[in-house]
């Protein structure tokens, strides 16, 4: 195998962090930020790109993480590695509500599709590049842009999305509907691809935009239930404006509505 071979406990329920077991010189590779502790002799490393190795000169690695900063990453991944003669563990966070979810590539032909900012950590030897859409109509309307990461290699690989997450089999044919911002990822067999809902009042009162995401079997996929733009625009929505009061206090039934739902203080 070309990627380190780890062993994993995943731990919480809404706030979740995976524990990585590091046997002796192994090494899993995650983005900045998503550290949570680790043992000692435990080696942490900035590198550019994943480090998978593919690219040893620095041209390489610099074209390597220019491909990430399409995705809206960092140039930057930091690697841990175990230095001791002993087993060590190091732990990494999701950066929100949410669930983290074990992907073994070698049961997806080795890669694996998933949105831009869904990845959080992987085994040493795994490569994280782009997945380029070449459609103008997915590009424009499929809710992930015209970038998506590409996750390649044979060994672990950990995503994280927001909400409930549910993994489907399609079989071949078999079409799922879905809506643009709740695909996590899905394997490369699958067909993505953008459809119109159509109907004048389905598309401006159905309150579901105007396209769905069309994933074709055979092949998984992960959906899930609340996107993170979803809830950061109901958060959004209900925070104070610049005068200190909620929307729609300013109403002739605005303290009513308070006082109805608990919110009036004395």
């Amino acid at each position: 195998m070309k990627a380190h071979e780890i062993d994993y406990t995943i731990y919480g329920e809404e706030m979740q962090f995976v524990e990585i077991e590091l046997d002796p010189s192994e090494g899993v590779v995650a983005e900045a930020g998503s550290f949570m502790m680790m043992d000692d002799q435990i080696k942490m490393d900035t590198i550019l790109g994943d480090g998978s190795g593919q690219s040893q000169d620095i041209l390489g690695s610099l074209f390597s993480a220019g491909k990430r900063l399409l995705t809206g990453e960092s140039l930057f991944m930091t690697v841990f590695t175990n230095t001791s003669q002993n087993l060590r563990k190091v732990s990494f966070a999701s950066p929100y509500p949410g669930k983290i979810i074990p992907i073994d590539l070698t049961k997806f032909q080795g890669t694996f599709i998933c949105q831009k900012d869904a990845f959080l950590c992987a085994a040493k030897g795994v490569t994280i590049s782009i997945e380029f859409s070449r459609k103008l109509g997915r590009g424009f309307f499929g809710g992930e842009g015209f970038i998506m990461e590409k996750i390649e290699g044979d060994g672990m690989a950990f995503l994280h999305s927001s909400g409930t997450v549910i993994k489907k089999e399609l079989a071949a044919g078999e079409v799922l509907k879905v809506d643009t911002g709740c695909i996590v990822g899905f394997s490369s067999s699958v067909h993505y691809d953008i459809e119109f809902i159509g109907g004048i009042r389905n598309t401006i009162f159905g309150g579901e935009g105007m396209f769905f995401a069309t994933l074709r079997g055979p092949g998984t996929v992960a959906i899930q239930s609340l996107p993170f733009s979803r809830l950061a625009d109901r958060i959004i929505a209900s925070a104070p404006s610049a005068g200190g009061k909620r929307k729609g206090e300013g109403s002739i039934l605005g303290g009513l509505g308070d006082l109805l739902d608990g919110d009036n203080r004395f």
